[in-house]
Order: C-alpha cells, then structure tokens, then sequence
C-alpha cells in the first residue's frame, strides 16, 4: 500500500491522548473526526474537544458532524478516500455505510479486556465491580456495541487504591502505546481476529450522577469502590443536615463497629472513620458545601467542623 490515509475519530482527552501517540510516532493522519463543540465552563461558552484543539495544533482537518446518519456526512466522508479509520472513544454511532467507507474497515481501541464491559463507562465499571484486572482492546468494528473481532489486547492489573482517573490516565498510556505498536501489522492486514464470547460481556451503562450517593447499610468494601471508581465525576457523596458533602478519597477497614451505619465512630489522623453495615470506612478527602476538598485530618484540626463522635450520616 502507499502512505495510508489514516482518519482518526475520537472526543475526549482519552482519545487525544492516543492521537498524540500517532503523531509523535511521524504517522500521517488525513482527517480527524471530532463531536461538535460544546458549552462548558462558568461562561458556558463553546468549547472544542481535546482531540480538535491537538488536530488544529497540527494543521489537521477537522470534521464535526451531528451525526454520521446522513447521506451528506457519509458523502464527505467518501470524499476523503480513507484505507482505515481509527475510532477511540468518539462517541457517536458509526452506520454500516460509515463502517464499509475505509478499505481496511474500522478498528476501535477500547479500554477494556473485551468481552468483560462494553459499552460507556467501562473503566469505572470495572472498579465498582471489584475487578482485578483490565486493560485495553484493539477491535476491528461492527454494527453491534463493542462486539466486532478482537485484533490484540494488553492487560494491567487494578491496584487497591487506584481511582478511576488514575486508572484512566493508564490506560490512555497503554491504548496508545498498543495503538502504534500494532498499526503496521494493521495496514498490512496481518492481525488475526478473534470472535468475542457474548457469554462473558457485561455492559458499562453511562454513569449517572445520583450513582454518587454512599448507601452506608452496605458493606465498607463496596463503598470504598463507589469512592474510587466515581473519583473524579460524578464524586461519591452524603448527607448531612441536609447538605452533601463529597467524599473523594477513603479506605475501608474490615473491623466491625457497634454504631448504627452512617454514624462516626472514630476520628484521628487517619481520618474520620464511618460504621457501615459490614466494617467502617476510613475518609481521607472530603469536600465540605461551597468549599475545596480537604484532608480531613485538616478538616478535624480546625475548630469549627460537623464531625463529632455520634454524628450521623443521612
């Protein structure tokens, strides 16, 4: 083949980061499809994705179409003659049309070890179910949700006190890694693919905020991975007097306290420890209403705090 057009579709910094990958490596990419702009910040005013602000720092073209449904969208796309698209974390439904356009097909990567999550939120997912393992799957695309062939996969363990931001940041750096890795071999149409077991998939519905919510009748396990795996949006939280207070870091110890679920038990420089229904939770980082998250041990050193002994969340 000569020099490949490659065209790269993706939104967020977990897809810049594997665009970066490619440039750095002196890999040409013809277009880069991107979500339209969005309103975010106080001002609410439009901003570009981190994908489109790496593309125009590159003088690549930019493509931000609604959707890929419609005739003029797959026309365009046809235009740019692509032997490949690489799609990571773009975000919006590719049809059969847009899936056929490139020579070589589409290909995904997803940070999972496929079957495990597909779907939105497989990163989070994979913490809030305990999971031990995870890693990243480089899949050649189809009409289903996360369900085409399986060209390679790396894998990484989860250690004890990763949150998902972290474990996210890894494996941006793992996918992009594998990404390049694996390019040759995929214009060479060399990978060979392997079927998924739908027995094994379970799907990564979209976070929801209301998900931040700390039911503490359940055991401290289980919450400490809510903090975890919501750490950093949408943030676990509770109440208290009404008001919520977010928790962004704690560890959960398996001693078994006589206190009524929610209420604090012990406060010390370890933190301000929480009787749940199976153990107690130790919170390390919390965010007061109107106020920076903080340490709570700092939080205990001030005079003014809500946290005696015998304080109950609701």
């Amino acid at each position: 083949m000569s020099k490949p057009r490659i065209i790269f579709a993706g939104t967020p910094d977990f897809a810049a980061e594997h665009l970066k990958a490619l440039i750095d490596a002196g890999i040409s990419v013809s277009a880069v499809y991107t979500q339209p702009d969005r309103p975010a910040g106080r001002g609410r005013k439009l901003q570009p994705s981190p994908v489109k602000q790496l593309a125009l720092a590159h003088d690549i073209a930019v493509y931000q179409p609604l959707s890929l449904r419609n005739e003029q969208a797959q026309e365009e796309l046809r235009a740019l003659e692509p032997d490949l698209m690489i799609v990571v974390a773009y975000g919006l439904i590719l049809p059969q049309a847009v899936l056929d356009t490139p020579k070589l097909g589409c290909v995904n990567v997803h940070a999972s070890l496929l079957p495990r999550w597909r779907g939105a939120a497989p990163i989070h997912r994979a913490l809030l179910a305990g999971d031990t393992t995870t890693g990243v799957t480089l899949m050649q695309m189809e009409a289903g949700l996360d369900t085409g062939p399986m060209l390679a996969k790396v894998s990484t363990p989860i250690t004890s006190d990763e949150t998902s931001g972290e474990l996210h940041d890894r494996l941006a750096a793992l996918g992009s890694k594998m990404l390049v890795e694996q390019l040759p071999a995929l214009l060479a149409n060399s990978l060979t693919p392997q079927t998924q077991d739908d027995r094994d998939a379970n799907y990564a519905n979209k976070l929801e905020k209301q998900e931040g919510l700390i039911d503490w009748q359940q055991n401290a396990e289980l919450i400490a991975r809510q903090i975890r795996g919501l750490n950093p949006w949408p943030v676990a939280f509770t109440q208290l007097g009404g008001e919520s207070l977010r928790v962004w870091a704690a560890e959960y110890d398996s001693t078994d306290r006589d206190e009524e679920p929610g209420t604090v038990c012990e406060t010390s420089k370890r933190g301000i420890a929480v009787a749940c229904g199976r153990g107690c939770i130790w919170i390390k980082t919390l965010q007061l209403p109107g106020k920076k998250a903080t340490h709570a041990a700092e939080l205990l050193n001030s005079n003014n705090h809500p946290f005696e002994l015998g304080t109950k969340f609701e």
